[in-house]
């Protein structure tokens, strides 16, 4: 499930659109193939759960037609309270020997059925606190959740070959976009509809990840209750847009008036973002956070950056996937890719991975 052969599409299936993207090695680096984005129809994914898979099928095998995308190997990648990621210490053993003890081992940190889950660890290393221990990040997810997107991306013609985790594909798109300082801990926030996945990296390693149950949703049902507009409008208020108009019945609707909306829940997401540091910081004293990186949709509101950095007080920015990426100007909008960037972190992390990665 972790990690970089033969090319790979990054498929990211979110609650509200669906992205891929391409990336295949150059001769100067990585180089963009193909990306597009469709949104995704209303409730087909709740919760992680295919309720529509019909739907989530259909934009699929639109959105490989309309980026007329050839390859059909897929890397996809789940999140939310289906998966659970756990840093343990273990005796030292080889990787064989783990694999053979991990399933007696993981009973004590899954809070599911064992035989209801799949399972990968990989070894970090020796524990520098524990003489004859090793740090290993364990990872499970639902097995119900696995085959929701194993069926869902079959039934669109393609093959599933790797199956990460939201966080870590992040993690992947950083370390290709951003130099990592050694002695810094940063944190990557993917903001998106539905959930925020959190990863906390000290020395370019993954020292903490959760998953929060809030997104760019909750902006859409406010401004959608207080003003009484439609699903579609309050997302156009959301990022900026204007209502209404000379030629309108209804009264227009303008920024200043959504912006109170925007700023409650802008702090409402800042404090639960500063709550799972909070719960980092009480478990790593020393560490001080030396910035914040923002991806996903949400990470677009306007005020979010601003919110988190009065917050929390650690400088915060929005991440760009395609810094160090080789773009064909003559084949892609450089405007348009700029604009829908944030949105492109996970499908470009696992866009990275390639087949027989560890």
């Amino acid at each position: 499930m972790f990690g970089k052969s033969k090319g790979l599409i990054g498929l990211d299936i979110g609650s509200s659109s669906i992205k891929i993207a391409e990336i295949k090695d150059g001769k100067r680096g990585y180089e963009l193939n193909s990306f597009g984005m469709v949104p995704l129809q209303s409730e087909a994914i709740v919760d992680g759960a295919f309720m529509n898979t019909g739907a989530v099928v259909d934009a699929i095998m639109d959105l490989i037609q309309k980026e007329k995308i050839k390859t059909r190997d897929v890397a996809t990648s789940v999140s939310g309270h289906s998966v659970i990621i756990k840093k343990i210490s273990l005796p030292q053993m080889t990787e064989e020997e783990l694999e053979e003890s991990i399933q007696w081992e993981a009973e004590q940190y899954i809070p599911f059925d064992i035989n209801d889950v799949n399972m990968d660890v990989q070894i970090l290393g020796e524990d520098d606190t524990d003489v004859g221990q090793m740090k290993v990040i364990l990872v499970a997810a639902k097995k119900d959740i696995i085959n929701d997107y194993v069926q869902a991306i079959s039934e669109a013609g393609l093959n599933p070959i790797i199956m990460d985790v939201d966080c870590f594909a992040i993690e992947n798109m950083f370390e290709l976009n951003y130099d990592i300082d050694p002695g810094q801990t940063a944190v990557l926030a993917n903001v998106g509809a539905s959930i925020v996945n959190i990863n906390i990296l000290k020395g370019g390693v993954s020292t903490f990840t959760r998953d929060i149950n809030m997104g760019g949703n909750q902006f859409t049902e406010e401004i959608q209750k207080q003003l009484n507009v439609s699903y579609e409008e309050a997302e156009a208020l959301k990022l900026g847009g204007e209502l209404g108009g000379p030629s309108d019945t209804t009264e227009a609707i303008i920024p200043q008036e959504v912006g109170g909306i925007i700023r409650s829940v802008c702090e409402t997401l800042a404090s639960e973002i500063q709550r799972s540091l909070d719960f980092y910081a009480a478990t790593s004293v020393e560490d001080q956070i030396a910035k914040i990186y923002l991806c996903g949709g949400t990470s677009k509101v306007p005020g979010l950056t601003t919110a988190i950095e009065g917050k929390l007080g650690i400088a915060t920015e929005i991440i760009n996937p395609f810094q160090s990426i080789e773009i064909d100007e003559k084949r892609f909008d450089i405007n348009h890719l700029q604009e829908i960037a944030p949105m492109a972190g996970v499908s470009v992390g696992l866009s990275l991975r390639r087949i027989g990665d560890k």
